[in-house]
């Protein structure tokens, strides 16, 4: 196979990316008090070291105080990016990247209606939502029963000002960021979380400027980003991650028609996003009726902005697919193809990575990957 699209670089910005291989954010819960400890910092050199490009880093809670809690994933050990140790743990984690001679960026998080009532590190903070609401019921979900709230409606909807210290917090931790040392900023939009509720119609009922319309279901995105674009300066790309399906959902759909995604990604790469991570469960799915793209193709297609792909890549089964009988496979080619007719420009790889953080090394020199097991989803390895 001819890896040679994989192999090159790409400048983003002011970023310069070796290759084409990312390593996908993933969710792993070891870090102590919010800081990365030293096996923190050695898990992600690991991949540089074995030939990511980029790493996005797990998800990292947002400086403000309803951001994180018990979201189904475990609450304790959530990193975040503020306080002197944390930014401290930080500045090592990207030194031993750039060492290994890779790029990384943290990935900005906030839980919204899937953090659970009286979690976290402030369990008396309100959940934070744009309406109020949850999601639907008796949607398809891997959440657990317990996750999943009796009643959909779970509190008020957010007031001008919450909305403006969740922005704040947004930007104070962007800022973390950058005193850390990290090569760009990437916003979490996907996944039924805080910035995905204002993004999607079944929990996004406001009608003031934060609502109604496509357009104005954007405006919280959109200021953020804005923000976040006006703190790091011109040259710090911002990652975008959206998704249609939902942990409420699955089925859910952001944008059932190319042009309706145009609407939402639009304001978005208006406002400062550089690259579009559009999350799927399954890379090769078309996104759209009477196109081969997929949801990465389309974004690029519809914004000009760079775009990514991610979703089962060198994995036998998609996310919440279940944790059994997971096993690395060759389907790269599929992958290879795409990209070289320039459907997107960047590859996530996320589980295959934690099977074997050599993977991008191995798959290019035709070696042999080692299996992947669901015991490495308990351990840094």
């Amino acid at each position: 196979m001819n890896h040679q699209g994989l192999l090159q670089p790409l400048q983003v910005r002011g970023c310069s990316i070796a290759n084409r291989i990312v390593m996908s954010p993933m969710t792993r819960g070891f870090c102590p008090g919010g800081a990365p400890t030293a096996e923190v910092r050695d898990y992600y050199a690991r991949r540089a070291q074995g030939g990511c490009g980029l790493i996005i880093t797990e998800a990292v809670g947002v400086d403000h105080p309803s951001a994180l809690g018990d979201a189904g994933l475990g609450e304790d050990n959530i990193p975040v990016l503020h306080g002197a140790k944390v930014l401290q743990g930080w500045r090592e984690v990207v030194q031993a990247v750039h060492a290994a001679g890779g790029k990384i960026v943290p990935q900005l998080w906030h839980q919204g209606v899937l953090r659970l009532p009286g979690t976290g590190p402030f369990p008396e903070a309100p959940v934070s939502s744009p309406s109020g609401i949850w999601g639907e019921p008796g949607q398809l979900t891997a959440l657990a029963e317990d996750k999943i709230p009796i009643d959909v409606r779970i509190g008020l909807p957010m007031t001008e000002a919450e909305i403006e210290q969740v922005i704040d917090g947004y930007v104070r931790s962007a800022k973390g960021a950058m005193l850390a040392g990290f090569d760009g900023i990437a916003i979490h939009g996907a996944h039924g979380y805080l910035i995905d509720t204002f993004l999607w119609d079944k929990t996004n009922r406001r009608q003031d400027r934060w609502g109604g319309s496509r357009a104005a279901r954007t405006r919280f995105a959109v200021e953020i980003i804005r923000r976040i674009r006006m703190e790091v300066g011109p040259d710090l790309p911002i990652f975008f991650r959206f998704s249609d399906w939902k942990q409420q959902d699955f089925r859910a759909r952001l944008a059932t028609t190319p042009q309706a995604l145009e609407e939402l990604l639009g304001p978005l790469a208006d406002a400062g996003v550089d690259v579009f991570d559009a999350s799927v469960r399954y890379f090769d799915k078309p996104a759209y009726e009477g196109s081969t793209l997929n949801l990465a193709g389309w974004a690029k297609k519809v914004t000009g902005k760079c775009a990514m792909t991610v979703g089962g890549v060198g994995i036998n089964k998609g996310m919440y697919d279940g944790k059994s009988d997971i096993s690395a496979v060759d389907n790269l080619e599929r992958v290879m193809q795409r990209l070289d007719n320039g459907e997107f420009d960047l590859v996530g790889v996320g589980r295959a990575l934690l099977g074997d953080p050599h993977w991008p090394r191995k798959i290019i020199a035709g070696e042999q990957v080692s299996a992947f097991h669901s015991a490495v989803l308990t351990r840094l390895t």
